[in-house]
Parts: C-alpha cells; structure tokens; sequence
C-alpha cells in the first residue's frame, strides 16, 4: 500500500487533515475529516473549481460523517497525468477509478457520495462501474451529459458555451485561456452565478492560484475533451443499464439545468431510485446555501445508509 502523504493545511478546512493520496493513475490531494467509525463520505468538486468548493457544507457534514474532500485529477492540487489522442485519461471512468482507489487507501470498500457539476458526472460514471461500492449518491446541478448533448439547443449551447469551447482541438482553448486563466475564470463563473459572486475571498483565492496553472488549464479541457466523446462512448456501451443506489437530485431555480432540460426525467432514465427538486439558488448552490444543502444531504445519506452489500 502506497504511504499517504501529510501536507499543510489552510484555515477555510483547519479542523481536516491534508493528504496526497495515491488514486488509480493519478494522485489526489485530499481534505478529510470526521468521527472514526461514521459512515464515509466523499464528496466531489465541480470545473473550473477544487474541493475548496465544500468549505460551508464538508465541516457541517463531518459532525456526523467522515468526509472526504478530493481534488479530481487534473485539478487543484492533484496529479495532472499526461492525455491521449482518446482523451482516455480524463475519461470519467479513469476519474471514478481514482476515486475508488483513495477510498480503499483510507479504508472504505463502500461509501457514499456527494458531488457537483463535473464531479457529478465522474459520480454518475462511479455508480455505474462499481455499483458495489457506492450506497448511495447526492447530485447538485447536472443533468446526464450524454442528454444534455442529445438535447442541445440554442439556448443551451449559448448558456454553457463553455461546453463547446473547451472540446475544440489543443491547443486552441489552452492558448485562449492562457492568455487570461483570471479573466476567463471570472466570466465563465461569474455569468454562471448570474452576475454575482458566491465565493468567499479564501476560496476564490484557491481556485485562481490552481486554474492559472498551464497544466490545469489542459488537463480541464481534455475533462470536457472527454466528456464530449469517450464518456458517451461508455454511456451508449451501457446499453440501458441503470444505476440501482438511491440518488438525489438538487438543481438551480435560476440556471440551465431548469430552464433546459426536464432534470427529474432524465435521471429516471438513467437511474432506478431518484428524488429531487429545484432550489432557488444559482449553479453555485453548496457556495451559496451551504447549510441547506448539508442538511438535504444529511437526511437523504440518514435515510438511505450504507448496507453491507449492493442489493440490485
């Protein structure tokens, strides 16, 4: 077993060990915290952020959970491996493996998961390859990618232009963004949030000090490389297959999820046990209402917890 490796914390996580620990291909820089013993927890940022993104909500959940705080490959303070021409690397599938690999390192052969934008879909890809070891997951904002491509309109494609700027061929996307990682970084969000700022001082610090990094702006773009054909190529190798833990769905009043596409629908097509709702909230909603989303998750986790074996 690979040594897991302490580094220093930051005041936004002080009461949560800092750790870089060996994934599937990739290692992860981690927060983590909670009672020994409480039913484990990882919990999964979304683009272009780090884990820094559960702040209000991961202290609030470890009084009752061990959370896990990773930051995907290719993100914060995580490996950042080189691609290939299939963009395999950055394949939800290889993300989820990383994911998998940690918990086992820290001693979790099954979980639950909690997750937000990119980290949802590296979640979704999670349950449907090791449906054994997830018990059931929480979902903020998305809608299935495979979907949302399928149903591409007008409205969405100039809503989350980023989607299609980021899947043109490097070096393209790098050169443009590199040029300005914080101006980038601030549109793409900032319009996202609707013109506001959710973000606290410390956690905008953290996401513009790892996203002007050349090798995050990559490795973020093979994300969406990937996301855009081998990732679909996986969900249509699925031929129908569902996954069968219980899953919450939660999504912004006031973004593309809702005004788009039909949330609830979709994930019944793609998942055996959904509930959900909008919130009147902007895409950034664990940023925004950190305390009403660490209660939904609380009582959705307490309501369906950890079994010894997967049942479907």
């Amino acid at each position: 077993m690979d040594k897991i490796h302490v580094v220093r914390g930051i005041e936004m996580f002080k009461d949560f060990v800092e750790e870089r620990i060996a994934g599937d291909g990739a290692t992860l820089f981690v927060r983590r915290a909670g009672p020994v013993g409480a039913p484990p927890l990882v919990l999964l940022h979304g683009y272009p952020q780090t884990s820094a993104m559960w702040h209000g909500v991961a202290p609030i959940l470890a009084r009752t959970f061990q959370v896990i705080c990773p930051d995907l490959r290719g993100y914060g303070r995580s490996d950042k491996p080189a691609s290939d021409a299939a963009h395999a690397p950055y394949a939800k599938r290889a993300m989820a493996n990383d994911i998998v690999a940690v918990m086992r390192r820290l001693g979790h052969e099954r979980f639950l998961v909690g997750a937000h934008d990119r980290g949802a879909r590296v979640a979704h890809r999670l349950g449907l390859d090791h449906p054994d070891r997830v018990s059931a997951m929480a979902f903020l904002d998305i809608a299935p990618t495979r979907e949302m491509y399928a149903g591409t309109t007008a409205a969405f494609a100039q809503a989350y232009w980023h989607w299609f700027f980021l899947t043109q061929p490097n070096p393209l996307p790098e050169r443009m963004i590199g040029a300005d990682p914080e101006g980038y970084w601030k549109l793409k969000c900032f319009n996202q949030a609707r013109g506001d700022n959710p973000f606290s001082p410390e956690a905008l610090a953290e996401y513009l000090s790892a996203f002007a990094d050349p090798d995050a702006i990559h490795a973020s773009c093979e994300d969406y490389r990937a996301a855009a054909t081998i990732d679909i190529a996986h969900d249509d190798a699925d031929d129908g297959r569902k996954l069968h833990m219980p899953l919450m769905t939660l999504w912004a009043k006031r973004g593309v999820i809702e005004t788009c596409f039909d949330a609830l629908d979709l994930w019944r097509q793609r998942a055996a046990q959904v509930e959900g709702e909008a919130l009147d909230t902007t895409h950034y909603m664990a940023e925004e209402i950190p305390d009403d989303i660490a209660a939904r998750m609380s009582d959705f986790f307490a309501r369906n917890p950890i079994h010894a074996k997967v049942t479907a």
